[in-house]
């Protein structure tokens, strides 16, 4: 089971990548940031209400305790909500490349919440490993991050989604995966939906053409893939890992960008890249070793 959460957690990491360069298209297709995040999380929250309508989770979710529904709403502002009002608005302003390296900071903070919130225990190799993975990502995008109002607001996105992450893996000890990324999209697309109607914007979906919709749809897709393995990995998970993992979407985002946009892939971008993903092996590795420890530990 550990295992395959690591694999789902990759295969956020690969999402995320593709769908952060992706967003930056759709961003400029829409025009407007908070149309384009607070529609795609409203097909999303609805897709998300089709999978918990099924039997299997429908009974789960009509049994849980009026505290649990609180948590839903909690992570739905917290996660679902302002963050994403904060990242698109920044990514409006900004390149996929510099977003990127500001959001795949999140383990940073994951870790320093995580260690006091959730009492998770890191060794020394995977304290190493955070160091070097922070280098990497630095090494590989060779960023100058000027705290302009862009990276402001995706730094202040990335806080809220470190806060989601400890919190929402403290709810997963009760809440299915699945009823959490519900809760996550549908009571974070209630609040978006708010927010347009209270600014004035909410007419704007209704103007939308058909090719805004087909890249909202498409990075609605992403999301749904995201939110799906994200939440199942983090059920398995240490926080600090799967966030450390995440960081891999680093290079292939970067990647995308060099292919598609500047054409070009410098020796510091392929320097970079491998050190991020020796220092995720180097998590891997570590928190294999912690876990067998701990197993000989209960056994003697």
């Amino acid at each position: 089971m550990k295992t395959k959460a690591l694999y789902l957690a990759l295969g956020t990491a690969l999402i995320s990548s593709v769908s952060i360069f992706i967003n930056k298209f759709a961003v400029t297709a829409i025009g407007n940031p908070y149309v384009l995040t607070t529609s795609k999380n409203i097909i999303v929250a609805l897709l998300l209400t089709l999978l918990v309508l099924t039997p299997l989770v429908w009974k789960k979710l009509k049994t849980l305790p009026k505290n649990d529904w609180l948590k839903l709403v909690v992570v739905g502002l917290i996660g679902g909500s302002i963050p994403f009002l904060l990242f698109f608005k920044g990514l409006s302003l900004s390149t996929s490349v510099n977003a990127g390296f500001i959001h795949k900071t999140l383990f940073i903070w994951v870790t320093l919440l995580a260690i006091p919130f959730l009492k998770e225990k890191l060794s020394k190799i995977q304290w190493l490993a955070l160091g070097v993975l922070l280098v990497g990502n630095y090494f590989l995008i060779g960023i100058k991050w000027s705290f302009a109002q862009a990276d402001i607001l995706i730094f202040a996105a990335t806080l809220f989604w470190a806060v989601e992450f400890v919190i929402a893996k403290h709810f997963l000890k009760t809440i299915d995966p699945k009823i959490i990324a519900w809760g996550r999209m549908f009571f974070g697309a209630i609040f978006l939906l708010g927010y347009m109607l209270y600014t004035g914007q909410a007419a704007t979906l209704l103007t939308l053409g058909a090719s805004q919709w087909g890249f909202i749809s498409l990075v609605a897709i992403f999301l749904l893939g995201y939110v799906l393995t994200w939440y199942h990995a983090l059920a398995k998970l240490p926080v600090t890992v799967v966030a450390s993992v995440l960081v891999i979407a680093s290079p292939i985002t970067t990647g995308l960008n060099s292919i598609f946009i500047t054409h070009k892939y410098s020796l510091n971008q392929l320097i970079g890249s491998l050190i991020i993903l020796a220092s995720i092996v180097m998590i891997s590795y570590a928190y294999n070793n912690l876990r067998q420890s701990e197993k000989t530990s209960e056994t003697v």
